[in-house]
């Protein structure tokens, strides 16, 4: 029985030398195959070491799996422009070592270990498709300088009859390495569809299969918020979430250009290249040596992130394979990214049906005979309810709670609101009383203090002159926002939501200013109720515009705002404000509702000391919830440790008397209130010097706090002694001013 050899000519025609049997050539894996052919070559040709540079199907690389006698863990690749070598491939012509460089001879030194003194690099055809597929290189001639044409022609004959069956099983090797691919692909899906529920989990999964997929030694992820057109990181890698989010521009640097042209960006040297911004690894110490950029898409195509890899660890940069793996990848990211915003849509719209029963459940809509009962009294001169009503020094708080919604009306009427927006009196009277309606009863987030609000909004309007300022919709807009700024507060603050995890900051934690939004929210289902919407007779653009106003208004509430935008508010007030610059006006809006919000320490100081004790009572009773959770509640809501002439004193400091500063320089008639306001801020550091203590029985009430500022007014303590402390039994005087 004859057996199928496979011989190849020697430049020597007189030795014949068996390669393999043909059986056994079609048996093995590339690996093995490039062994038996390089060590033919070796023997053949005389050299220390040989190996086959492998061409990539797209024409992009070239690629090396064996040394000499060693299969490489890792494969080395390079690209086809990398100097004389792509040269060989193109014109399909050998060359030597005298033919490169000294930088690509540096190169295959370090690839291959040793120094290299002569090289023969000969182009391999495949015969079927007659296209360039592999560099066959032999190194170090032995015994001689250089190697010789019967070294080339030895290499020719030898790939003439092997060169389609390397093709073919380099061919095979493909198809395996793709199947792989696929099911490790599978096994990325499988994984990011098991954290749909959970945004930043999701993010963490992607960078930690983004870098398992590509070798890469970091990975970001930003998704792209198309509202301010900013890409946003909140998971860095190593599944780091951090509390404040990232934002850059979404057309700026390598991250931005990719969200922006949605085409992947393959750079295999940073520093050269012009987008990439180097002062970051200056400062840090890290070096960036290459970086894979791709976009994350959705359903529809459009961008929704960006994946930013960078230093390739198994190699000198990311391949063409990497580049075909992330285009794939990306596509699992962008669904499972957008399947876990819709998720997150239901998640929501769960709780706003939650959050809708269970308001329902708390609030009584108004009826027709409370709307009749109102509108019969008629709109009241604000000088009727009293004299001094429109002055600074009138308190609010001193008129009965049934009367406040009477009196919105009168000043609704005397800002003329009524008259030029055509408000119909039933629906504003139905209005007033929702609104009413719509606060619960904490000690102090209550409707008095909606009401003081809006009250020092119309003493501002009507002293200040504010129509000057601003416009006609801007007014409306305050007085509005003023009633409904705190609507269905719960006594509770922004940083109670988040950490009790309520269904309000399940609703809008993820925007911030929870408890802001929520008002607002609450504010605009009032009006969207059947016959209370006093805009109802406004043009769409105008009613977008109110809605708009008020939202941006009630969000200024949020005293984070302000400390953001103070350092603006002060530019304006030394430059002067501006009635044709827009900034100007959304400025001052701000500033005006949040002199508002704190009104209440602008009035006599008897009134102010009240007034803290209403606070401090909310504060304690979040206190107490948060250690019944576990927690430890802050100083001013620790009943046991707050010391509130002191907290006090801080806070009229650096809150409100810039704030009543500010409105001084921008209005000099509003002098007064600032004023007011210092002197509060002295009798508290008067109070601080006389109630020295920290503690008081648990059943002193407010009543004798009462009693105790009657003695402090005329100079006295309770032993008759100015010069000592209070001597008040207990614990803290937290306890004792607000229990």
């Amino acid at each position: 029985m004859t057996t199928n050899v496979l011989y190849v000519l020697s430049p020597d025609p007189s030795l014949i030398l068996v390669l393999f049997t043909v059986g056994e050539l079609y048996d093995l894996d590339a690996a093995s195959l490039q062994l038996k052919v390089i060590r033919y070559l070796e023997k053949q040709t005389q050299s220390l070491c040989c190996c086959l540079l492998l061409v990539s199907e797209d024409n992009q690389q070239l690629s090396c799996q064996v040394v000499g006698h060693k299969v490489l863990k890792t494969e080395i690749s390079f690209p086809l422009t990398f100097g004389q070598f792509g040269q060989a491939v193109e014109k399909r012509q050998s060359i030597s070592l005298q033919d490169v460089t000294e930088e690509e001879h540096k190169q295959l030194n370090s690839t291959l270990g040793f120094e290299v003194l002569s090289m023969l690099c000969v182009p391999v055809e495949c015969r079927a498709t007659s296209k360039v597929v592999a560099l066959a290189c032999a190194f170090n001639k032995i015994d001689a300088d250089r190697h010789t044409e019967a070294d080339e022609h030895t290499v020719q004959h030898c790939f003439r009859y092997t060169s389609s069956v390397l093709t073919s099983t380099l061919a095979f090797q493909k198809e395996q390495r793709l199947k792989f691919e696929c099911q490790a692909l599978l096994q990325v899906a499988t994984n990011l569809f098991t954290h749909l529920d959970d945004v930043s989990v999701l993010l963490k999964e992607i960078i930690a299969e983004a870098r398992s997929l590509t070798s890469a030694e970091i990975c970001s992820v930003f998704l792209l918020d198309v509202v301010s057109h900013e890409l946003v990181a909140k998971v860095f890698d190593g599944g780091v979430v951090i509390d404040d989010e990232l934002r850059i521009p979404a057309d700026q640097g390598i991250a931005g250009h990719v969200a922006t042209t949605g085409e992947i960006l393959n750079i295999t040297d940073a520093y050269s290249h012009p987008l990439f911004y180097r002062a970051v690894d200056d400062s840090t110490g890290f070096k960036t040596r290459n970086i894979l950029c791709f976009p994350i898409k959705d359903g529809h195509g459009e961008v929704i992130g960006v994946a930013e890899l960078v230093n390739k660890t198994n190699g000198p940069w990311f391949t063409r394979l990497d580049e075909n793996l992330a285009t794939a990848f990306s596509i699992y990211c962008g669904i499972s990214i957008a399947h876990s915003l819709l998720y997150k849509r239901v998640a929501e719209a769960q709780f706003r049906s939650q959050l809708a029963n269970e308001m329902m459940k708390y609030h009584m809509m108004v009826s027709d005979e409370e709307v009749t009962r109102l509108l019969t009294v008629g709109i009241q001169c604000v000088g009727e309810i009293h004299p001094s009503f429109s002055s600074f020094t009138y308190t609010p708080r001193s008129l009965a709670d049934d009367s406040t919604p009477s009196a919105v009306i009168s000043m609704f009427e005397d800002m003329g609101f009524i008259n030029t927006y055509k408000i119909n009196m039933n629906t504003l009277a139905r209005f007033c009383l929702m609104v009413k309606r719509g606060y619960r009863d904490p000690p102090y987030h209550n409707w008095m203090h909606a009401f003081s609000v809006s009250h020092f909004c119309y003493l501002l309007c009507r002293n200040l002159e504010l129509s000057k300022y601003l416009d006609d919709m801007e007014l409306l807009a305050l007085f509005v926002s003023c009633m409904c700024h705190d609507l269905d507060h719960r006594g509770t603050n922004n940083s109670f939501q988040v950490t009790s995890k309520s269904v309000l900051a399940g609703l809008y934690s993820s925007e911030g200013s929870v408890l802001e939004r929520h008002h607002f929210a609450q504010a605009i289902a009032i009006l969207n109720t059947q016959g209370c919407n006093i805009f109802e007779k406004f043009s769409r653009k105008d009613y977008q515009r109110i809605l708009d106003l008020m939202r941006d208004i009630i969000l200024a509430t949020d005293l984070a705002h302000h400390l953001r935008i103070l350092k603006d508010l002060q530019n304006m007030a030394d430059v002067g404000y501006n009635t044709k610059d827009p900034q100007h006006h959304n400025l001052l809006l701000s500033l005006i509702m949040t002199s508002c919000d704190l009104s209440d320490q602008t009035k006599d100081w008897k009134t102010t000391w009240k007034i803290a004790g209403l606070i401090y009572k909310e504060f304690f009773s979040q206190g107490d919830l948060e250690k019944a959770m576990g927690n430890r509640p802050s100083e001013m809501m620790d009943r046991e440790k707050a010391y509130i002439p002191e907290l006090q004193t801080g806070f009229m400091e650096q809150i409100a008397m810039p704030i009543y500063k500010l409105l001084k320089d921008l209005f000099p008639r509003s002098a007064e209130l600032y004023d007011s306001v210092t002197s509060n801020r002295e009798q508290w550091g008067r109070v601080s010097h006389k109630l020295d203590v920290k503690g008081l029985p648990d059943n002193i009430s407010l009543d004798y706090l009462d009693a105790e500022f009657e003695q402090l007014q005329n100079g006295q303590t309770k032993d008759n002694d100015t010069n000592s402390k209070s001597s008040i039994p207990g614990k803290c005087l937290a306890k004792y001013l607000y229990n």
